[in-house]
């Protein structure tokens, strides 16, 4: 019993032996040091990498124009940031010309504005600027070339038509030699017609017209009145107007000839009861273009409001 009791005693003491408290306080201080000092590395790794962050901000901030310029430093407050907005936030102004381009932004803009010219708007404006000042006394001028071209062939055209016809119906003779001012007799009308006798009492050979051709013939209707003689009725009106509506922009063609448009005229003469004027003194009073523009310019009014009743195209 007692020695089991000794042999009790001495693995306690053993035990207790090898359970050294400053063992255990080594063991962990010893790991307690390798942590604080991976702790001391990371923390000096922390303020090296940032001491050299402050070292490349301060160095921007002393570079002209640099980054460091649009951000603050680590010491300026938040109202100074919001006071000073960075210049790649400012809104973009509207700019006042190629000249107002170039100059804006930092030098390396300007400089970068400078070596490239004129934006492309500007350059857009600039060539608009320059084609409307061209155009603007080019193209009405080539319009009106044009529209003399077509006109003068239409008529040249329309006089060689009117030397072929075999019944020399009219015939044409050019005032002034005026290709575009033309005086045409009418040679014939309907021979059971009393204007047909009228002519034969009076030695009357032919009814002398006159048509003048606007700018933009064919597509607008020649003016056209009476000379001689002096004729009553038959849609004829004062100053030798004539009162047909195939001679108004409305009631015009491109596609109708000179032809057409006298034996047109005729035809209404004859419909309308026209007759040579043998009253004394009147008949010698002669027509004036005067006159029969300004009667052809009421009577246009006149029948656009209450309409037409010259005979239609159709009867010619």
């Amino acid at each position: 019993m007692a020695t089991l009791l000794r042999k009790i005693g001495l693995i306690r003491l053993h035990n207790r032996d090898t359970e050294d408290p400053k063992h255990h306080h080594n063991h962990r201080g010893g790991g307690g040091g390798q942590q604080s000092a991976s702790l001391r590395g990371k923390g000096g790794a922390k303020s090296g990498g940032h001491k050299q962050q402050q070292q490349q901000q301060q160095q921007q901030q002393q570079q002209p124009g640099g980054a460091g310029d649009a951000s603050p430093g680590p010491g300026k407050g938040k109202g100074k940031r919001a006071a000073e907005p960075a210049p790649r936030d400012k809104p973009p102004q509207p700019a006042a010309g190629a000249a107002g381009a170039a100059g804006a932004g930092g030098p390396r803009e300007r400089a970068a504005g400078a070596r490239a010219g004129p934006g492309p708007a500007a350059a857009a404006a600039a060539a608009a600027a320059a084609a409307t000042t061209a155009g603007g006394s080019l193209v009405p001028a080539a319009r009106q070339q044009h529209c003399t071209q077509v006109r003068s062939r239409r008529l040249m055209k329309e006089l060689q038509d009117i030397a072929r016809l075999s019944d020399r119906f009219i015939s044409v003779e050019l005032v002034d030699e005026s290709l575009f001012d033309w005086n045409v007799k009418l040679h014939q009308v309907d021979k059971d017609s009393v204007l047909w006798q009228d002519m034969k009492e009076t030695n009357t050979e032919f009814i002398l017209l006159n048509l003048t051709f606007p700018d933009n013939f064919p597509f607008s209707p020649p003016f056209m009145r009476v000379l001689s003689p002096r004729l009553e009725n038959g849609y004829v009106l004062d100053g030798g107007a004539i009162c047909m509506e195939l001679l108004t922009p409305r009631g015009w063609s491109s596609a109708y000839t000179v032809e057409a448009v006298m034996r047109q005229f005729a035809a209404s003469l004859v419909k309308g009861q026209g007759r040579i004027c043998r009253k004394a003194g009147k008949s010698k009073k002669s027509f004036s273009r005067k006159e029969a523009e300004a009667t052809f310019k009421s009577l246009v009014k006149t029948h656009e409001k209450y309409g037409w009743v010259t005979p239609p195209v159709s009867d010619g």
